[in-house]
């Protein structure tokens, strides 16, 4: 039993002795809070009207009351309106045992709900950048906390490999890329196509320009620029089959996809599905059509369709252009009505960013009134904030993205170069330096973007990720590996550590247990509020107070061998805690450093 419930239930046998059953009221308690002496605190006041007491006095006779008929719990205190109960040592210890004995600890039993998670949805006009890389390793540690919790998880992705956006790259290949490919150039593939997305934006702003000059408002000119009409044109093809711009658009996307997989297999990302809105766009059709048939959607003068969604508060949105060429919006239709028939879903969770609101306020409502409430219901949007540098935004179609494979080939050397300079590599081989350097330069790439809550903003300066010391993945890291080097030395020793130590704990050694008793309310709370940062703030809490009883409590040269035993098997669960934890952020920590 968990120990909030099993204080909870001591607690409710307490006050129903003393004031008669409760009927259907509920009894708040919460961890003490860390000025005041306890470990759970009862607020007394919603009981003053069974009790007809004043708040301290009723305080005191359930302390009383539950100290009398629970050995578990030692002492307390009253503080106005909130009893404050200390448990004992002996429980403690106990606790402990059951965690040393339990090789699945954190993780929660099954629960039979089968949940999709969709991340990273990249366009294939570009490579991955600073703000893909945080929603990958967002969606990432949040499905694999997910399954910590017991369920069932597909993580999937969504290829945004079709659309006006796909085209400008083509065109821009077309006209100006003189046949250029990766192996000509010696460019990664996405890199080679997000160089003509680059171009096309250059050359349409200056035939904007050119027509402004002419006399057309800019307005009129970005409709009629020759390279959007021609962009415009190239989509409608691709719509209708044409041969050779299908052919041109499968080798540009092949290109994409090559070097997507390079850059998702350094950072330790994978998909068990992926979609592609190529092959979901025309089921929304169909949809639109539904919608049309229901007249739940309605047609325009120039062939249009939209929704109505005044009387909701909303607006009105498009959802097929005149032309007869789907939207994001119809796109996204098909690919939730594909995933839920296909998958016998419980819950589909959208990891996309902030601006992104209002798109799926849409999607949930028209789904409704399509008649899928039943899914729509399930559909959770996990929006985060946008990744922010020192200079300000990145704009794509400029070309002043931070580059996702030249973020993490400098967090990677910049980490070997500081990891060197602390001498933390001394006596490592060539292998093992790029190993720990691979590992620490990721692990402070990720524990940085993942420390922060998702829906904050956040500024992201690679340099202060790097630091041994402070709230970073490399301190929790070192922390991991000085472990291990302990148990190394242990081994070496030939020191038997198995078994209950018949050693009495000191406050900071319980303290220790306590926050290793907290993991598994820790995984929980993550997964209940999809936020990764839980996970890294409870890490970092631990590390540091390891660090604090490492620096004042000799391990290997305690004499006592009891107590020796039992620094050694509590070293060793916070290792095994902090690699838990820290893989739930797709973080890999090392055992030498």
């Amino acid at each position: 039993m968990e120990i909030e419930k099993q204080i909870l239930e001591a607690v409710r046998r307490s006050v129903e002795a003393l004031y008669g059953e409760l009927s259907g009221e509920q009894l708040q308690l919460q961890k003490t809070r860390k000025e005041f002496e306890g470990d759970y605190t009862l607020v007394v006041f919603p009981l003053l009207k069974r009790s007809r007491k004043n708040p301290e006095m009723t305080a005191t006779e359930i302390g009383e009351h539950v100290v009398a008929h629970t050995p578990e719990i030692s002492g307390f205190n009253v503080i106005k309106g909130f009893l404050n109960l200390s448990l004992d040592a002996s429980f403690w210890a106990d606790r402990f045992v059951e965690m040393l004995a339990d090789e699945h600890y954190g993780e929660a039993a099954p629960t039979g709900r089968t949940m999709m998670i969709e991340y990273s949805s990249p366009n294939t006009n570009k490579p991955l950048h600073l703000g893909h890389i945080r929603n990958n390793l967002l969606g990432y540690s949040v499905a694999e906390i997910l399954k910590a919790n017991g369920h069932t998880v597909l993580k999937a992705n969504l290829v945004n490999d079709r659309g006006i956006h796909i085209c400008k790259s083509m065109l821009a290949w077309k006209l100006y890329g003189g046949g250029e490919t990766p192996e000509s150039s010696g460019m990664k593939g996405d890199h080679l196509v997000g160089k003509y997305y680059v171009e096309f934006d250059k050359h349409y702003k200056a035939q904007i320009k050119e027509l402004v000059a002419g006399g057309m408002s800019e307005e009129e000119a970005k409709k009629q620029a020759p390279d959007m009409l021609q962009a415009q044109e190239m989509l409608r093809k691709w719509e209708m089959g044409d041969e050779e711009v299908r052919a041109l658009w499968t080798t540009m996307n092949g290109w994409v996809y090559d070097g997507f997989d390079v850059t998702y297999k350094a950072l330790g990302v994978d998909f068990d599905k992926v979609y592609y809105e190529s092959q979901t766009y025309l089921l929304g059709k169909s949809l639109v059509e539904e919608g049309l048939a229901k007249e739940v959607f309605y047609r325009r003068a120039d062939n249009s369709v939209w929704i109505d969604l005044t009387g909701d508060g909303l607006d009105e949105k498009l959802l097929l252009r005149g032309d007869g060429t789907s939207v994001y919006m119809t796109q996204d239709l098909g690919t939730a009505f594909r995933r839920f028939e296909d998958n016998k879903l419980d819950d589909m969770i959208y990891v996309v960013g902030n601006e992104q609101n209002y798109h799926f306020q849409v999607l949930k409502l028209v789904l409704k009134k399509l008649g899928y409430a039943e899914w729509s219901d399930h559909i959770t949007h996990l929006s985060y904030g946008m990744v922010e540098l020192p200079e300000g935004k990145m704009k794509s179609r400029e070309g002043t993205v931070v580059d996702a494979d030249d973020l993490i080939a400098d967090m990677v050397q910049t980490a070997r170069e500081m990891s060197a300079e602390l001498g933390k590599l001394d006596g490592c081989t060539e292998e093992e330096a790029e190993a720990v350097s691979t590992m620490v330069g990721l692990g402070a790439l990720k524990y940085f973007i993942l420390k922060v809550d998702p829906k904050k903003t956040m500024l992201f300066d690679p340099r202060e990720s790097i630091d041994f010391n402070g709230n970073t993945g490399p301190f929790i890291q070192y922390t991991h590996a000085r472990i291990c080097s302990v148990l190394r030395k242990a081994a070496e020793q030939e020191i038997d550590f198995t078994g209950k130590a018949e050693a009495a704990m000191i406050p900071e050694e319980i303290e220790l247990v306590k926050m290793l008793a907290d993991y598994p309310a820790t995984v929980a709370a993550a997964g209940e509020n999809f936020a990764p940062s839980i996970i890294g703030a409870y890490i970092y809490e631990l590390a540091k107070s390891f660090n604090g009883y490492y620096h004042d409590h000799s391990i290997l040269r305690e004499e006592n061998v009891e107590v020796r035993k039992l620094r050694l098997q509590i070293a060793k669960q916070v290792a095994t805690v902090i690699r838990k934890g820290m893989r739930l952020l797709g973080i890999e920590v090392p055992e030498r450093m």
